[in-house]
């Protein structure tokens, strides 16, 4: 069967099948840091769901899926209800990307998606196959995104990387952070620049528009996000986020129920 709960035991790579379909409406979850033998295509049509990879956080809100490839370390939580579909692929079978992506989900991938993901296990592979093709074909038509923040390693920094996942965490100036480590400025600079490729500013930015649109999937009105994000005002939200996404938040959050 198909539909879980969060309650169920599930192993996608005990199961035997080219292709392993699962739905669910998950409340609070959270998963462990955990790989599959398989790939895996994780997608919400409802909700927002963030994961972590081991160094980096992403954000998957409704229209994206992201493609896990095999044995990719990883950790998916979810903090409200949301309409969970997950794909499993062998892939020494499928032809599928060797990296992360996170991808846009039009209507008719997303009907492929919920089709297969009820699919019963065990389900004969000739009767997989054109669904499964088209899929694949839909799939690398998609626009990629990125909604992934690169975590620094340093060991001086793990507790404030373990502190991302709290979700009323907020990120400090870099004074307050350099202070609460021992460090100076300017060693924390240098450490972000090396081990993120972004400079302190520019990381901390990445991470509000991240936690922007998970505030947002979780129908906050703008202005509290904005006030909460600490901006300045409304319209610098909106500038700010449209500047990153190309879109408003109301438009953006738009596509959600369209």
């Amino acid at each position: 069967m198909a539909i879980i709960n969060e309650h169920s035991q599930f192993n996608a790579d005990a199961l035997k099948s080219a292709v392993i379909g699962i739905a669910a409406d998950v409340g609070r979850h959270d998963s462990g840091m955990h790989q599959h033998q398989k790939g895996q295509l994780l997608y919400a049509s409802q909700g927002c769901m963030s994961f972590a990879l081991e160094h980096s956080l992403c954000i998957l809100p409704p229209t994206k899926a992201v493609w896990i490839p095999p044995s990719t370390p990883h950790r998916a939580m979810m903090t409200n209800v949301v309409a969970y579909r997950s794909l499993y692929f062998d892939c020494e079978i499928v032809d599928s990307p060797n990296d992360i992506k996170i991808i846009d989900v039009d209507p008719l991938l997303k009907a492929l998606i919920d089709k297969m993901a009820l699919w019963e296990w065990g389900k004969p592979e000739d009767e997989m196959k054109n669904t499964t093709v088209l899929f694949w074909e839909e799939f690398y038509a998609a626009k990629c995104h990125s909604f992934q923040l690169p975590l620094p390693s340093n060991r001086r920094l793990e507790k404030f990387s373990q502190q991302l996942m709290q979700e009323s965490f907020l990120i400090p100036p870099l004074n307050v952070l350099a202070q609460s480590v021992g460090a100076s400025t300017k060693t924390l600079t240098r450490l972000f620049k090396a081990e993120t490729g972004m400079c302190y500013q520019d990381w901390k930015q990445q991470w509000r528009l991240l936690k922007s649109i998970e505030l947002l999937s979780r129908e906050k009105q703008v202005s509290d996000v904005s006030h909460w994000l600490g901006f300045s005002s409304d319209s610098a939200f909106i500038a700010f986020f449209k500047k990153q996404t190309g879109e408003t938040p109301l438009r953006f959050m738009k596509k959600t129920t369209d």
